[in-house]
């Protein structure tokens, strides 16, 4: 069964019909002189209701007959360009920005982040514009601006930043680099400020379970960064940053051109907070000390000609932490139970590479194949507690491209595997596992840009320790009507829950583990199994002669089995298999709209409907705030002089109240009520743009300075019973204030 199952989807796109077709790639080169691929421009040829629309990286595929002749490329704020086709083959083409237009002129802009009216799935993207809207120094802050991804605070020590989507934390969310999962295993805990957000080009933000090809953890949805490119990436960038918490940041990117086919990029990133604040009179620090190198040596290989392109990235990271108590000193006081202090000390090397080809006599088939590995290592210890963990992880994937009949009938199919192998200290005991999975997936995609979108796929996974399992998803899209975009989703998510990296900061308190086993593969666990159902429409309309659009999304996952995080208790946590009902129901309300020339506006509210079955009771989930309400502007000054450009940003956020775990045991003192208050918080951001080549900003996050009181339970006592960091609702630190410079060379 498994392996007529198997040779079928390695076979089945040998019989599909032959069609000539051609490919490209269409890239805008804005005012600063990238080049920059347009992710959803319409390609079509003229007369015909054959198009496609470009993928992230800018590219496309389209059938080619003798009858067509003129190729219209089209993009909103975008002069629309024609061109003569006479034969099959590769194009590379430059759309440029609207311009004056004789009588009459007409003016759009590319917006930062929008969410596309044509994919099948619920994709937004995230552009470099929209990240620059914020300090945005790694990946973990590069979502303050938009309003599907929610930041916290992890707990009182770390400083860490978590994100969820839909309700749900980030272990749920497939996190990729260009395609390739990138923050799973033990990096889920401070993976996200390990990728600089200068890096960063684009973010694809995909709700509700994502294509089978990228795999099958996937639950709540997909986050894949797009790494800026040596060949579009300015010659030299530096970017320098610094703050009045103490953090002091520089960014520098170095692109050569070695070849007309060959180019190599060199990217250096430095982090460092060495001063110590304690602004709440508690005695432990604020925000932990920090020193990060992040190097990262990329290489990029491209001949259009004979179809191939290729990436090849290598990197190194070394980040050290330091927190706890002011007067602590890790040389006399590692581990000792006469001051509290915490370590986290991360080693990391990576070499990914991405290899592609297309057939230039059949340019409707393609093949990719991507390939991974990675060796982490966290030493750590928090106050008496100690946890390391070493990750080796080796990933690869092939995929294969093509069409049925014509360019509205595209398959993709592959396989791909993945080996991890863990070994973890938690204080005196011993966990180590090797994971091997092997899969194949199918999926097909129906294209008829005029009215329906359909991606279905499916996949089988043989692994080692969760078994044999099938992973079917769906994604639909219909136009009833002009500018809208009706879509329907629904998938399987399976995955193995690494539960110490994953809630380390139990770490910081004084509760004890409890693991109870179900006779699972790991830790005595079974794995998490999800389905998510997700309901999206979009409307684009004109108020007040302005454009503007509207999105409702509502998202439902329910959990056949989830492994159950337990804070209930104040003296324990308690890991166990879920017995009765889990699910997190998100409905969110988006609305855009360009209030004047070069001034928008972003509002969203959302609601979150959390509940799992404990042994004390089906409860909200801790610490997840049921209603939020989120808010940005934006406005520039002067942006079609390409020079002494202003731009103004403002971002506000509202959490009503959070639950808390139960405290009923503790001594009085010690005893939390059910919710924390609700807060609000309010940043700024000025930027002076002097050329394309400098500009400078300032800002401020917390403007209002809201700061939780007393984070940290039994601060006086911290090798005591009731001590407990883990309570956290909001901003511990206060008002921040930073500034910053850009320095461009082409």
């Amino acid at each position: 069964m498994k392996s007529t199952f198997l040779y079928f989807i390695l076979l089945f796109p040998l019989f599909i019909f032959s069609q000539k077709n051609i490919t490209g790639i269409v890239i805008e080169q804005n005012s600063n002189n990238e080049r920059v691929p347009l992710f959803g421009a319409n390609v079509f040829w003229l007369n015909t209701t054959v198009g496609a629309m470009t993928a992230a990286d800018g590219s496309f595929k389209l059938p080619y007959d003798t009858s067509y002749e003129k190729l219209v490329i089209s993009y909103i704020g975008f002069r629309t360009d024609t061109l003569l086709i006479d034969t099959p083959k590769s194009i590379f083409h430059v759309l440029k920005a609207s311009d004056d237009l004789g009588e009459v002129t007409l003016s759009a802009r590319r917006k930062p982040s929008a969410t596309s009216y044509l994919s099948s799935q619920n994709i937004t993207t995230i552009s470099s514009k929209e990240l620059l809207k914020a300090a945005c120094c790694n990946l973990s802050e590069s979502f303050e601006t938009n309003p599907s991804i929610d930041v916290n605070f992890t707990d009182a020590i770390s400083g860490t930043k978590q994100i969820r989507m839909l309700g749900l934390t980030s272990p749920y969310i497939l996190i990729t680099t260009e395609n390739i999962p990138s923050i799973r295993g033990a990096s889920q805990a401070y993976g996200l400020s390990f990728i600089p957000g200068t890096w960063v080009e684009s973010i694809q933000v995909t709700k509700g379970a994502g294509s089978v090809v990228n795999g099958f953890e996937s639950i709540a949805g997909q986050i894949n960064a797009e790494l800026v490119k040596p060949t579009t990436d300015h010659q030299v960038f530096v970017n320098a940053y610094g703050s009045l918490n103490g953090r002091t940041e520089l960014n520098t990117h170095f692109n050569t051109q070695i070849s007309d086919k060959l180019s190599t990029g060199l990217y250096l990133h430095a982090d460092n907070r060495s001063q110590k604040f304690d602004r709440n009179n508690d005695s432990y620090l604020d925000m932990p000390l920090v020193k990060q190198i992040n190097i990262m040596n990329r290489w990029q290989y491209a001949n259009l000609q004979k179809g191939l392109i290729s990436f090849l990235n290598v990197r190194y990271l070394n980040d050290e932490k330091q927190a706890g108590q002011l007067s602590f000193n890790p040389k006399t006081d590692r581990l000792s139970n006469s001051v509290w202090g915490s370590e986290i000390n991360t080693r990391r090397f990576e070499v990914s590479g991405k290899f592609g080809y297309v057939n230039p006599n059949i340019p409707y088939r393609s093949l990719g194949v991507q390939v991974a590995y990675s060796d982490h290592d966290q030493a750590s210890y928090f106050g008496t507690n100690q946890y390391d963990i070493s990750h080796k992880s080796i990933y690869s994937n092939v995929v294969y491209n093509s069409i049925i009949s014509d360019s509205r009938h595209k398959i993709k199919t592959g396989l791909n595997a993945t080996y991890d192998q863990y070994n973890e200290l938690v204080n005196s005991q011993v966990y180590s596992r090797t994971e091997r999975s092997a899969g194949a997936f199918f999926e097909y995609s129906f294209d008829n840009l005029d009215a329906l979108n359909l991606t279905a796929g499916v996949r089988m996974d043989y692994h080692n320790l969760l078994g044999t399992f099938l992973t079917p998803r769906l994604h639909a899209r219909y136009t009833p009507w002009e500018k809208s975009a009706f879509r329907v989703s629904f998938g399987r998510g399976t995955r193995a829950a690494n539960i110490f990296t994953e809630n380390q900061k139990l770490f910081a308190s004084s509760r004890q583990i409890n693991v109870q086993s179900s006779g699972g593969t790991i830790y005595g666990l079974d794995p998490e199994i999800a389905w998510n159902y997700g309901v999206s429409f979009l409307q684009g309309f004109i108020l007040f002669g302005r454009k503007a659009d509207l999105t409702l999304d509502f998202y439902a996952t329910n959990f056949e089995n989830q492994v159950v995080v337990d804070y209930e208790n104040p003296y324990e946590v308690s890991f166990y298999n879920l017995d009765g009902a889990s699910y997190a129901n998100s409905f969110q309300v988006e609305f855009s709209w360009n209030l004047m020339a070069y001034l928008d506006l972003k509002t969203a509210y959302k609601f979150y409907d959390v509940k799992t079955q404990y042994f004390s009771g089906k409860l909200k989930k801790p610490l997840t705030s049921q209603h939020r309400y989120f808010a940005n502007i934006s406005y520039e000054i002067n942006p079609e002089k390409g020079e002494s450009i202003w731009k103004f940003d403002a971002t506000f956020n509202w959490l009503g109240k959070q639950r808390f775990p139960s405290t009923s045991m503790s001594p009085e003192d010690y005893q939390l009520p059910t919710y924390s208050p609700s807060i609000s918080t309010l940043n700024l951001q000025v930027t002076k743009v002097f050329s394309d080549s400098f500009e400078i900003y300032l800002g401020a996050e917390n403007v209002t300075n809201v700061t939780q009181k007393s984070p940290i339970l039994s601060s006086e006592n911290p090798f005591g019973s009731n001590f407990d960091t883990t309570f956290v609702y909001g901003p511990i630190f206060g008002s921040t204030f930073y500034t910053g410079l850009r320095y461009k060379l082409n």
